[in-house]
C-alpha cells in the first residue's frame, strides 16, 4: 500500500513543548521524510493556524484552549480521512491536549519536545523570551504563564541532548513500529 499500512488510516503527530524547544524544526524534518515516502501529509503549525483559523484570539487561557481545540478539530477531520497530520503547537494545557486525544482516539500520537527554559531562551531568534523576562510580554508560556508537560507522551524528545535529525528519526521509527509507515527496507524491496 503506497501510504503505508494500517489500512490507509491517518494519524496525528502532536508536537508540544515550549517556544524554542524545537517543535517546528523536528516537525519539518519529519514532514520531509513523510512526503518522500508518499504519505498524504498536512501540517498545522501553531503560528500559521493562529494567523488564519484562530485570527482574533488572544492569549488568555480560554483563547489558548479555543485555539488548541480548533487545531484538534481540523486534525481529527484530516486523520479520519487517511491523512497524516503534523501539529506543531505549544498547547500548554494538559486538559485540552487530553481532550484532543480523546476526540482523535488511537491515531493521536503526542510528542513532547522538551528543552530546559534556559536553552529555549538561548535559541530564541525573535527575542520573545528577553521581552517576557523583562515583563514586556504578559502571559508568555514558561515564563509568566504555565506549561503543563504531558504525563505520558508516546514520545519524549529532549532536544538539548540530541540533534534534530536524531529526534525526527525517532518519530519516523515510531510510526513504522505502529504500522503507519512501512520500514524503508520494505519499501526498497517493493
Amino acid at each position: 500500500m503506497e501510504n503505508g499500512t494500517r489500512n490507509g488510516r491517518g494519524f496525528t503527530l502532536w508536537f508540544t513543548g515550549l517556544s524554542g524547544a524545537g517543535k517546528t524544526t523536528i516537525s519539518e524534518i519529519v514532514e520531509h521524510e513523510l512526503r518522500n515516502r508518499f504519505r498524504k501529509i498536512e501540517v498545522l503549525d501553531g503560528d500559521i493556524v493562529r494567523t488564519n483559523l484562530s485570527k482574533g484570539l488572544g492569549f488568555s487561557r480560554e483563547d489558548r484552549d479555543t485555539n488548541v481545540l480548533r487545531i484538534g478539530f481540523v486534525a481529527d477531520l484530516l486523520t479520519r480521512n487517511g491523512v497524516g497530520v503534523i501539529v506543531s503547537a505549544i498547547s500548554p494545557f494538559k486538559e485540552v491536549r487530553d481532550q484532543v486525544r480523546r476526540n482523535i482516539g488511537e491515531d493521536f500520537i503526542e510528542v513532547f519536545v522538551d528543552a530546559p527554559l534556559e536553552v529555549c531562551a538561548e535559541r530564541d531568534v525573535k527575542g520573545l523570551y528577553k521581552k517576557a523576562f523583562a515583563g514586556e510580554i504578559p502571559q508568555f508560556t514558561g515564563v509568566s504563564d504555565p506549561y503543563e508537560p504531558p504525563a505520558a507522551p508516546e514520545l519524549h524528545i529532549k532536544t538539548d541532548e540530541e540533534e534534530p535529525a536524531e529526534s525526527a528519526r525517532k518519530v519516523i521509527c515510531y510510526l513504522e513500529e505502529l504500522g503507519y509507515l512501512r520500514p524503508v527496507e520494505a519499501l526498497n524491496r517493493a
